[in-house]
């Protein structure tokens, strides 16, 4: 269920990894949350020397709570970066090619774009053998729709560096632009990306 169904307990017991002297992780990180009465901020603003009175809680216990904490620090502080805006093929290649160019197997990627034409999220459908990764419309369109997206570009690799399209990946493109016609979510773009060479559905003609 993901680690937003987990008390502020569990999470610290996790951060803990083990208990010490028959004492669990849980029941140990029980003790450092309740010594703060519940309250996180209470346990992040307490000082190294005061985590390792706590009985069970040695210098490397220490160091990843506080770790955590600066990381959570770090992150409420930082500024929301603005999403990708796509105006042209090239666009996409520069935000996935460095994850995907050299993959072993096939991945096909879904971008979800807002009416500006912005990149709402990247979402992963399927992870296929060598150069096989088959697709349904209905999973690109079930994360595209979590998504409130306005309109969607594809994006998968070729493993063996040649960015041709298959017949099946053009059966699965038509596929794609007929569903997302239907839903009124139209498919911007379907790209392949093989080493670094891509290819492009839309510029080449084929939506």
């Amino acid at each position: 269920m993901g680690p937003g169904a987990l008390t502020a307990t569990e999470l610290v017991a996790i951060l803990l990894g083990t208990g010490r002297g028959g004492t669990s992780a849980l029941n140990l990180a029980a003790t450092l949350v309740g010594e703060g009465e519940g309250v996180l901020r209470r346990l992040a603003a307490r000082p190294p020397a005061e985590l390792l009175r706590t009985s069970g809680v040695g210098p490397a216990k220490a160091a990843r709570l506080l770790a955590a904490f600066e990381l959570a620090g770090r992150l409420s502080r930082e500024s929301r970066p603005r999403p990708a805006k796509i105006t042209r093929p090239e666009d996409v290649v520069r935000l996935v090619a460095p994850r995907m160019r050299d993959l072993q197997v096939e991945e096909f990627r879904l971008l979800a774009l807002d009416s500006q034409s912005r990149v709402c999220r990247e979402v992963l459908i399927t992870r296929g053998l060598l150069n096989s990764s088959l697709v349904h419309p209905r999973e690109v369109f079930r994360a595209a729709i979590a998504e409130a997206a306005a309109g969607i570009i594809v994006v998968h690799n070729h493993p063996s560096g040649d960015p041709t399209p298959s017949p099946e990946d053009i059966a699965v493109t038509r596929q794609l632009v007929a569903a997302g016609s239907l839903l009124d979510m139209p498919v911007y773009d379907h790209i392949v990306v093989a080493g670094d060479a891509f290819m492009s559905f839309a510029t080449a003609g084929m939506l």
